[in-house]
């Protein structure tokens, strides 16, 4: 089990953490969390990916990820939420946006997509996030109110900022990975 990738489940709804970590349970060591400062106390070094609730009582997963960010910086945390995204996921820190519900599937997806992903360069890791922002603004969004928003355009800058860093990184890339990267920059 040492050898176990180490997930932090966090989720104010117990029976909803619990079955989050069923289902990765059987591929990786994990925890769970139900509350904001329950997370806080258990992000440490060994935590490999945070799946984050964005909305609970008290301190809310905006919160618990500031901290994340600023404790565990190169921590992969994915928010897990029934909140649809807006533009404020711009100002955020995470690498994944995902809507609930989630499917054993969709989340042992997410899991997985981290943990690669985390291997690769900060250049990299940092394309991926802003390629997520863009993918969920995009399917939520009317195209009109992405291009007259000021900060989604910044966000498309800093992706051609970074497409062009990472070209270098190209060769790092598993297959699923370089898939997905062109898919979305064809988007």
């Amino acid at each position: 089990m040492d050898n176990q990738s180490h997930v932090l489940v966090v989720d104010d709804e117990a029976d909803l953490a619990d079955l989050y970590a069923s289902w990765l349970s059987a591929k990786h060591t994990v925890e769970t969390a139900h509350s904001g400062s329950e997370a806080i106390e258990n992000v440490h070094d060994s935590i490999d990916v945070v799946l984050l609730d964005r909305r609970m009582p008290g301190l809310s997963g905006n919160a618990v990820l500031e901290e994340i960010r600023e404790r565990h910086p190169e921590c992969p945390v994915a928010m897990i939420t029934a909140v649809d995204p807006d533009f404020d996921i711009l100002e955020m820190g995470f690498d994944a946006y995902v809507t609930k519900p989630i499917s054993a599937e969709e989340l042992t997806t997410v899991v997985d997509c981290l943990l690669r992903r985390s291997e690769y360069t900060e250049t990299l890791r940092e394309f991926f996030a802003k390629l997520s922002k863009r993918e969920t603004l995009s399917s939520q969004k009317p195209r009109f109110d992405l291009e007259s928003n000021e900060q989604y355009r910044k966000l498309e800058e800093d992706i051609e900022r970074l497409r062009k860093q990472s070209e270098e990184h190209i060769t790092e890339l598993d297959d699923e990975d370089f898939e997905a990267l062109f898919h979305r920059l064809d988007a």
